[in-house]
């Protein structure tokens, strides 16, 4: 079973920046691609990024240049650095690993107020 926690979400203003964290634990192979999908009230759930164990990346169209992904394969943990943050990147923040099947934390908010 493997679970995964999210952290690091919040209010902020546009313009601000947060930092998600999402550490996964049980049996994980460190292999495992990881990333991170938001949902907007009202919205279907979207891609952010992904990021293999390699680090190769990949980014929505709309959160490039401001947000980067990376992971420590160490502690088996993925981070989402947000910049330049806007009020429709408002959304509930959802970490997923895919190992055999894909895996989801619970979310954390996060609200861009303008």
């Amino acid at each position: 079973q493997v679970q995964l926690v999210e952290s690091g979400g919040g209010l902020v203003q546009a313009g601000g920046s947060l930092r998600l964290s999402c550490a996964a634990s049980g049996s994980i192979f460190s292999i495992a691609p990881m990333g991170w999908y938001r949902q907007a009230p009202g919205k279907q759930r979207e891609l952010v990024a992904t990021i293999t164990s390699g680090g190769s990346t990949n980014y929505a169209d709309s959160v490039k240049g401001r947000f980067s992904i990376s992971r420590d394969n160490a502690k088996n943990t993925v981070y989402l650095q947000m910049n330049s943050l806007k009020p429709e990147d408002t959304a509930v923040y959802y970490c997923i690993l895919t190992q055999g099947r894909n895996y989801w934390g619970q979310g954390t908010q996060v609200t861009v107020s303008s």
